[in-house]
């Protein structure tokens, strides 16, 4: 709960209550997926096939519920090209680059982590079949 003045508040937004801010801000980019798309459309525009190659673990199913969601939102952008086949960039809208200093702030984090707990591994990308093999 907020505390302001010494009274007590919750968040409404719309018909959704959120008992503190960070609520609010998890519902938007929360998941195990959201700020991992956002991590990859925080530089440029992409295809959706790119996003898959990126996101190699990533469902058909579930990138575009994510990509859905995010765009109902007001996050991010998805433009449709008419030209046969249909080209379809996504890309993150004004309001949606508001989030790069935490999407930034997540990464640097993660880096941190790594650096404690993990390591690096050099892969190699398969450019025909678009896909990693761990190096030797």
């Amino acid at each position: 709960m907020i505390e302001i003045g010494g009274k007590h508040h919750i968040i409404r937004i719309g018909s959704r209550k959120y008992h503190c801010s960070v609520s609010v801000t998890m519902a938007m980019i929360g998941g195990k997926w959201k700020a991992v798309v956002l991590w990859y459309l925080r530089k440029k525009t992409r295809r959706f096939a790119e996003l898959r190659h990126d996101i190699p673990d990533i469902t058909e199913k579930m990138l575009t519920k994510q990509l859905r969601e995010l765009e109902r939102d007001g996050i991010v952008k998805r433009q449709v090209y008419p030209q046969v086949p249909p080209r379809v960039e996504y890309s993150l809208t004004v309001y949606g680059k508001t989030l790069l200093p935490l999407i930034e702030s997540i990464g640097a984090w993660g880096r941190q982590h790594t650096a404690r707990f993990g390591k690096l591994i050099e892969v190699a990308v398969d450019t025909k079949r678009r896909e990693s093999k761990t190096a030797p």
